[in-house]
């Protein structure tokens, strides 16, 4: 598949990003081909925490809900502090990608580690620093990953869905 045939959805809400996954489980689709980048918990009034309990991560906190179910549906949870953007929480494919660019020290002119790390998973360099962008102001980006195959089926199905830029 070329880049330039790989989805990337940005969402405004988690509500509307956990919809579009849990839109895609029900329709079927392999949602360990997914990955979900986001924050959008800074103006949270209560604590909120993140560790492990055995192989399941737990968190709390008013969107503790949201990223504890994502992280049940989706692959390798993880949280980052990204210089520039702040705290990130993440599951899927992108987590391996963006510690292999922290520990081989990837530079990509102009954007972050997780720019980088997007641009590794097929975004045109453009388009990475514009979902930077959209995380730095809370959004959330859903990836897909897998076959050409893959992205035409979820472009299928998220066709009718709002999100604010597809590449």
């Amino acid at each position: 598949m070329t880049d330039d045939d790989l989805p990337f959805y940005v969402f405004n809400t988690h509500v509307e990003a956990e919809e579009a996954i849990q839109t895609l489980s029900r329709s079927g689709f392999d949602v360990k081909k997914l990955s979900l980048v986001g924050k959008g918990y800074h103006t949270e009034e209560h604590p909120l925490g993140f560790y492990t309990l055995g192989d399941r991560v737990k968190s709390w906190g008013g969107v503790g809900a949201f990223w504890g179910g994502i992280w049940g549906l989706l692959l390798a949870p993880a949280v980052f502090f990204i210089p520039g953007i702040g705290l990130l929480a993440m599951a899927g494919p992108v987590v391996s990608t963006l510690v292999g660019v922290l520990e081989g020290a990837v530079v990509i002119g102009g954007v972050s580690a997780i720019g980088a790390a997007l641009t590794q998973l097929g975004a045109p360099k453009e388009a990475a620093i514009k979902y930077e962008i959209a995380l730095k102001v809370d959004k959330y980006v859903l990836m897909v990953h897998g076959t050409e195959e893959d992205a035409a089926r979820v472009r299928s199905v998220l066709g009718a869905r709002k999100a604010l830029a597809v590449a």
